[in-house]
């Protein structure tokens, strides 16, 4: 069965409630009458209701239910709970309560949240398929087909046909089912807060294990969902588990501040109160108090906590633009912390989340944080999706066409759900999943044309080429980011553009590189997918990699150091073609600049009667001049062969060299000497010396070394200046 007891681990929240422990000076809306499951069982165990008539059980659901849904239609839920009760009549939890309990206590914390009357439904039948003899045919032949699917998603695969594999596939199916629709995974998360409740008489090992499971798996869920009235208390439920002595100290701190006789966070909101009412800003203030894992972190960073760091000021209004003018008001009219200010009602979070944040100091140097929305923003930021009902209902102004647009699947959302499909086995799918959910923000990084990439923070030029493009990413050469050239390994950051530049050739391969770069599963999973499937291709790609490391060039010997003494760059006979106003003077090309025609040239006397000659840009004529050699006239004559060096800067990819080189000597360019520069950031830089037969083919030359894939610039060797 799904849920097995009932004695709460720790003494927070009533079984009805949705959030999670307070500070006992907190100001407590109105209280509903205490819900008392074992009442609830033992009615459940005379039978339903006579037809007609709700039954007593659910009466608090139905009163939450009404709270949010005037004019819900009941008859369904007096139906669905009829069937859930009479199939699960003499099943007993661990506790010895009836097991009706759990469906109930479900069903009211998602009623509490204002979930919608299918989603109730699907609830109160959560466990029949899994724990009775209801089939999900008999579901959907009574309640329909929407009820059906909720139920299906939720219910776990067997353990006697998956063995091992069975909770990682139960969470892969109800992953895929929530992508249809989110309502999967709020029935989940109110499913497992209840157990989490309940959850103190399992043995110790168990209740680790659930709460490891919660922490990585459902924890992260709730948060991407928005439904931060789950997730708040099960962090707290999770945290007494798992860090028992932490968890009794920070309640030992949230007591002791609760004793205190002044209260700063109660008298900043009586500041508040003030300011808006001279303002005439209709607004409710209340004070936010943190729950025990927040109040834990703030400890941790802050060291010894002060009155102000146990909660926060809440101030709720009916329009956006009231949000601004409260803000307004309390930046004119009290001593705002603008470093504290962010507003995520212009820019939402991935969540739906969206309040304005700022704070501000007291003249005891206490920092009080201050949270700003509008009534329905708050209902969103505490049930996230759940408050949007049916988010697959049309419009009443919406004719609908019969197809399913849902506004609540996000980026992350539909990231997952195309990295699991490629996932290899259940063990990496579950490794990879709590990887995955454990990265907290997601950015978004703008296309050229327009279009948007939702990427969780560290994201890479990587990951956005195959968010972007799938496994035909396999064929990107480099990027751009925000217009400059950046290596595939660039960390993206919120509203970057990213320009892709990607290879023509359709056999293009991943460079076993990237998988130190990819954030994402999907990338990883498609670049090591593709490794896995062609080994050859692999080993190929380390081995060149191990020839570029180690820097193996076709070089030292022919290629001269720029920065080397005069005498050392003029070693090369001018084969005819440049003539000197020295007569009888052997004409030598300095091979530190390589000058060819047009180039502008000037030529220096040096020992032995030779005339060595220089691109006039070329760092070593100035230390010529300087050091009194003397300059001779020298031009071009007719043409002839030549030689050049040229650098070419590119993006690390397999078989790079041999594109290139092949590319060179497709124009009639004769290597004579080579270096390639250990890459540095998935960049590399290579020298080549060429001979031409004829100058006039080196703009050819460049043009083809430019349009090797990977390659994004190639221009003629420039000497550096020297130093003193």
């Amino acid at each position: 069965m799904s849920a097995e007891a009932t004695n709460s681990v720790t003494p927070g929240p009533m079984p009805g409630a949705v959030s999670g422990p307070v500070t006992p000076t907190a100001p407590r809306r109105k209280a509903r009458p205490r819900i008392d499951l074992r009442r609830l069982g033992r009615a459940a165990l005379l039978g339903p209701a006579a037809r007609g008539r709700l039954p007593d059980a659910i009466s608090h659901v139905v009163e939450a239910h009404r709270a949010h849904h005037p004019d819900a239609d009941l008859e369904t839920l007096r139906h669905a709970y009829v069937l859930a009760e009479s199939s699960h009549r003499g099943q007993m939890r661990k506790s010895g309560e009836p097991y009706i309990t759990h469906p109930l206590a479900v069903t009211l914390i998602l009623a509490e949240l204002g979930a919608e009357t299918t989603t109730l439904t699907a609830s109160l039948l959560h466990d029949t398929v899994e724990d009775t003899d209801v089939t999900l045919d008999q579901v959907r032949d009574q309640f329909g087909e929407e009820v059906r699917y909720l139920v299906d998603g939720v219910t776990k695969l067997e353990k006697v046909d998956y063995g091992a594999a069975a909770e990682p596939e139960t969470f892969r199916k109800m992953l895929v089912a929530t992508g249809n629709d989110v309502r999967v995974m709020s029935i989940k998360l109110a499913d497992r807060l209840h157990n989490m409740r309940t959850l103190g008489v399992m043995r110790p090992e168990k209740q680790e294990r659930i709460a490891k499971v919660t922490r990585d798996v459902l924890i992260p869920l709730a948060e991407r969902l928005g439904v931060q009235a789950l997730k708040t208390e099960l962090e707290d439920l999770v945290f007494a588990i798992l860090h028992p002595e932490e968890y009794a100290h920070t309640r030992e701190l949230i007591v002791r501040n609760a004793a205190r006789e002044d209260d700063p966070l109660a008298e900043v909101a009586d500041e508040v109160r003030g300011v808006l009412r001279e303002a005439d800003i209709q607004a409710e203030v209340l004070i936010r108090p943190r729950h025990f894992v927040s109040v834990h972190r703030v400890s941790r960073k802050r060291g010894r906590l002060r009155g102000s760091d146990f909660g926060r000021v809440l101030v709720l209004v009916s329009e956006d633009a009231d949000c601004y003018g409260v803000l307004g008001e309390l930046h004119t009219c009290m001593k705002p912390v603008v470093s504290e200010f962010k507003d995520f009602i212009a820019v939402p979070k991935f969540n739906l989340y969206q309040s304005l944040h700022t704070a501000v100091a007291r003249e005891d140097g206490q920092v009080v944080e201050v949270l700003i929305r509008t009534h329905q923003m708050h209902k969103v930021a505490e049930a996230g999706v759940v408050a949007l009902g049916n988010p697959y209902a049309p419009a009443p102004d919406d004719p609908g066409d019969g197809e399913r647009i849902d506004p609540t699947r996000p980026g992350w959302l539909s990231r997952l759900l195309d990295w699991q499909e490629a996932a290899p086995d259940p063990d990496h799918f579950w490794s990879t999943l709590r990887e995955d959910l454990a990265q907290d923000r997601e950015i978004t990084v703008f296309r050229p044309d327009g279009g948007t990439l939702g990427l969780p923070e560290g994201a890479t030029c990587v990951d956005a080429a195959y968010a972007q493009y799938g496994e035909d990413a396999h064929a990107c050469i480099g990027a751009r980011v925000n217009g400059r050239l950046a290596t595939l390994s660039t960390v993206l950051k919120d509203g970057d553009t990213v320009q892709l530049l990607m290879g023509q050739d359709p056999a293009s391969e991943p460079s076993r590189e990237w998988l130190e770069h990819a954030h994402t599963p999907a990338a990883r999973i498609a670049i090591q997918r593709w490794l896995t499937a062609h080994p050859a291709q692999a080993e190929s790609q380390q081995s060149e990699a191990r020839i570029v490391e180690h820097r193996t060039a076709l070089r030292p010997a022919d290629v001269v150091d720029p920065d080397a003494a005069p005498e050392q760059c003029a070693d090369r006979p001018a084969t005819g073609h440049v003539l000197a106003d020295l007569p009888g003077a052997t004409v030598r090309l300095a091979r530190c600049c390589t000058p060819v025609p047009p180039d502008e040239i000037t030529g220096f006397a040096v020992r032995g009667g030779a005339v060595t000659v220089h691109r006039v840009e070329c760092s070593a004529v100035a230390r010529m001049k300087d050091g009194g050699r003397t300059e001779v006239g020298v031009r071009w004559g007719e043409a002839a062969e030549c030689r050049v060096t040229l650098v070419a800067e590119s993006f690390v990819r397999p078989h790079l060299l041999a594109d290139l080189t092949e590319a060179m000597a497709s124009e009639g360019a004769e290597i004579v000497s080579a270096t390639v520069e250990p890459p540095a950031q998935q960049q590399v830089r290579h020298t080549y010396t060429v001979q031409l037969p004829d100058a006039g083919h080196l703009p050819a030359l460049m043009r083809a070394m430019r349009n090797v894939a990977g390659v994004y610039d190639v221009s003629r060797a420039q000497p550096q200046p020297q130093g003193g």
